[in-house]
């Protein structure tokens, strides 16, 4: 059965999953009682998006089992499509929507455009794929995608000798002119903003002609495990990445094997409900939770003990407990000195639970997520101290002082983790209406359904 939902002449990128909530906002349900939640979650974005780009350029067809049905998979999928991909959806058992079959064309084609949504991984994968491509094909986005940090990319493949038209803005959009090769060879690029940058690159460095010997040129590197997730799945399809030395990356040219993929839930994606039993009390259990992953949500089972919870895994389940009450009538959630430079994404919720921890709390080594789906230091920092907070931005990250927070407008800023926080906050804060709750089917369009369940 062919993908008809991909072959509409104007793609819907929240397809079916579009989630809102009232004109005046969603209400964030207040905890009434300690949790005693199990809970699946759907897969991993991260995973999903770099095996759609793999299965597109591999030698043969794949088949992605339990991928993630989201906006910005969706948006994966409809720019590889663009492009000549083939896709088939079948019937999946991991419950949250079909499995999905890719088989590569034999020629990519340009002369088309792409849209980006404010999906990082869209904007930054799929250019180089592109530049195998033949015929141009221009890259466009929300309104903040054109705010994102763009330059690695486009210095990247200018570099390669791909002609790339932005005039001169460094940023969406732009028109990549595939003439369907990319010679490749030695590179250097400063990665510094995005570490997807590199990411990008090395998913399509096995389809260059010379491969890629590329180098990153700036001082730090954030997010480390999503490139170890990129040369991961690049291994398991048969192509070894080198790391001669800290920062150097060579890939040599050759196959891209097809192969069949179950994808894990996503563990950046447990993070809010995770959190939940810290902050409302009881316990909440994740299934399906991998014994051995790349994922930056795997961190979680370190840095909430930090806070004072009990982590206990059984098998594929991981249950956090939350901590013993302050014999003072505080929550017993403890401040912490987290430098998170490498599990960014994680932020926000964890910001959301030290705003309501009974000590104060500093978190460094994160200003890359400026530049993330909005600048999430000045947006964490706004919305909790409008609610009565205590933030102050530091160059690299906030410092969070307790302090007691009231009700009112949590705003999202079409961001996912934005949203998810804001619930955070409303399990204890009576009052909190999130403006944008629907942005959370980025990566959870569940999201509202599962926070429900949650909550028994």
């Amino acid at each position: 059965m062919q993908l008809s939902r991909y072959s509409a002449p104007e793609f819907d990128p929240y397809g079916d999953n579009r989630q809102v909530g009232s004109d005046d906002g969603w209400r964030a349900p207040v905890a009434s009682a300690p949790l005693a939640a199990t809970l699946s979650l759907p897969g991993s974005k991260s995973l999903t998006n770099r095996e759609l780009v793999l299965a597109a350029l591999a030698d043969g067809p794949s088949t992605l089992r339990a991928p993630l049905w989201s906006r910005d998979s969706e948006l994966m999928i409809e720019g590889l499509r663009q492009l000549g991909v083939g896709f088939e959806r079948m019937p999946g058992a991991g419950g949250f929507g079909d499995d999905l079959r890719v088989t590569p064309t034999d020629e990519l084609v340009g002369s088309t455009t792409i849209d980006c949504g404010l999906a990082g991984t869209v904007m930054r994968f799929l250019p180089p794929v592109a530049a195998l491509a033949l015929g141009p094909t221009t890259f466009d986005g929300d309104e903040g995608a054109r705010r994102r940090p763009m330059r690695g990319v486009i210095d990247g493949l200018r570099g390669l000798g791909v002609d790339l038209d932005d005039d001169g803005r460094g940023a969406l959009p732009f028109t990549v002119h595939g003439f369907g090769r990319v010679a490749g060879g030695e590179l250097a690029i400063d990665a510094s903003a995005s570490s997807q940058f590199v990411s990008g690159l090395l998913l399509s460095a096995p389809r260059f002609e010379r491969g890629l010997d590329l180098t990153h040129s700036g001082e730090r590197l954030p997010s480390l495990p999503h490139i170890e997730m990129t040369i991961e799945t690049l291994a398991l399809r048969g192509v070894t990445v080198e790391q001669p030395t800290v920062g150097r990356w060579i890939v040599a040219p050759g196959p891209i094997a097809a192969r069949d993929v179950d994808i894990e839930p996503d563990l950046s994606n447990a993070a809010p409900f995770l959190v939940a039993a810290v902050v409302a009390g009881g316990s909440v259990t994740i299934s399906g939770w991998p014994t051995a992953t790349t994922q930056v949500g795997a961190h979680l089972a370190d840095l909430l003990p930090r806070f004072g919870a009990r982590v206990e895994r059984d098998g594929d389940r991981l249950t956090v407990h939350a901590p013993e009450p302050a014999e003072d009538g505080g929550r017993g959630i403890r401040g912490v000195e987290l430098d998170l430079s490498e599990a960014g994404e994680l932020v926000p919720n964890l910001v959301a639970l030290a705003a309501l921890a009974d000590e104060p709390s500093t978190f460094t080594g994160i200003g890359h997520i400026r530049h993330h789906e909005t600048d999430r230091l000045a947006a964490l920092a706004a919305e909790l101290n409008g609610l009565g907070g205590q933030v102050t931005e530091l160059d690299d990250g906030l410092r969070i002082e307790p302090a007691p927070l009231h009700g009112g407008e949590w705003k999202a800023y079409a961001d996912h983790r934005m949203a998810t926080s804001g619930a955070i906050v409303g399990l204890a804060v009576e009052g909190v209406v999130v403006d944008d709750i629907g942005s959370t089917s980025k990566t959870l369009p569940q999201f509202t359904e599962l926070w429900e369940q949650m909550l028994g």
